[in-house]
C-alpha cells in the first residue's frame, strides 16, 4: 500500500488525474442545462467578491464564474489537494495552498500565510473561493471567511451550484459530483460585507448571516434542480429542527 500511496502521489500522475478530473467537470458542466438565480445575479455585486461555498459542494463551483473572472481558490497542502490544485489550473482558477485552522480563525494553526495570499489576491483583483466551514466540522461556518472579509474590505457572496444527476458520497462532509446530461441550478446569494471595525459581538453575528445563506442558496439549487424528484434532497442539508432554531455553533 506504501508504495501505491507513492505512485499516487507523484506529481506524473498527479498531473494525470488532475486534468482528467477538469475533462470530466467540463464535460458536466457542457452537458447539464443550466439555470441561475437570480438571473441578473453578477449585476449585483461588485467584484473582486469572497465566494463562501460548503465542504463537499466543492467539485463545480466554478461552474458560476464568467470568463472574464480572475479566481482564485484555497486548496489544502495535503496529497489530496494536489491533484485538485493541478485540476483548478485546467478550469482557469488559481490555486493558494494553505491550509484551513481546524479552530474558528484561519489565521492559526499555519493559516496565516494562506490569509496573506488571499488578501493579496483581493488587492489585485481576484475572486477568492474558499469553504465556509472548516474540516470535519460539516456546514458549520468558521470566523475565517469573515475575518478575511473584514480584513480585506470585500464581501462574502454565498455560492451554491448543484445538478439533477450526481454522485453522493458518504463521507464526512457528504461531498457530491455532478453527472452529465441533467439539469443543473446555480444560486448565488445577497452580498455579505463586513466592517472593518466590526466588533466580537457583530462578526459573530455575521458568521451566523454566513451560515444560514450559504444554508439558503443550497436548499434553493436543490429545489430548482426538481423538488419532486427524491435524488433533488440535498444529502447535506441539516435537519428542519437545527435550521428554524439557526447555527449550531
Amino acid at each position: 500500500m506504501g508504495l501505491v500511496k507513492r505512485i499516487v502521489r507523484s506529481r506524473a500522475v498527479q498531473e494525470v488525474l488532475g486534468l482528467l478530473v477538469a475533462g470530466y467537470l467540463k464535460l458536466v458542466q457542457r452537458t447539464n442545462r443550466f439555470v441561475m438565480e437570480p438571473a441578473d445575479a453578477y449585476d449585483r455585486i461588485e467584484m473582486p467578491v469572497i465566494a463562501a461555498m460548503w465542504h463537499g459542494q466543492h467539485f463545480m463551483i466554478h461552474f458560476a464564474k464568467r470568463p472574464q473572472d480572475k479566481a482564485a481558490s484555497l486548496v489544502s497542502r495535503s496529497g489530496d489537494g494536489e491533484f485538485n490544485a493541478i485540476a483548478l489550473r485546467h478550469l482557469g482558477v488559481r490555486a493558494i495552498r494553505g491550509s484551513g485552522a481546524r479552530g474558528r480563525d484561519i489565521r492559526k494553526k499555519g493559516g496565516a500565510q494562506a490569509m496573506r495570499a488571499m488578501l493579496r489576491a483581493l488587492s489585485d483583483g481576484e475572486m477568492v473561493v474558499m469553504t465556509a466551514d472548516i474540516p470535519k466540522i460539516s456546514r458549520v461556518c468558521g470566523q475565517g471567511i469573515v475575518t478575511l472579509a473584514q480584513l480585506s474590505g470585500r464581501p462574502i457572496v454565498p455560492v451554491a451550484v448543484v445538478t439533477s444527476r450526481r454522485i453522493d458520497f458518504d463521507s464526512w462532509d457528504k461531498a457530491s459530483i455532478g453527472l452529465p446530461f441533467g439539469r443543473g441550478a446555480m444560486v448565488l446569494g445577497d452580498p455579505i460585507p463586513v466592517p472593518r471595525d466590526a466588533d466580537g459581538e457583530t462578526l459573530e453575528s455575521l458568521r451566523r448571516a454566513v451560515e444560514r445563506e450559504l444554508d439558503r442558496v443550497h436548499a434553493r439549487a436543490y429545489d430548482l434542480v426538481g423538488s419532486k424528484d427524491p435524488g433533488a434532497k440535498d444529502p447535506g442539508a441539516k435537519p428542519r429542527s437545527v435550521l428554524m432554531g439557526g447555527s449550531r455553533a
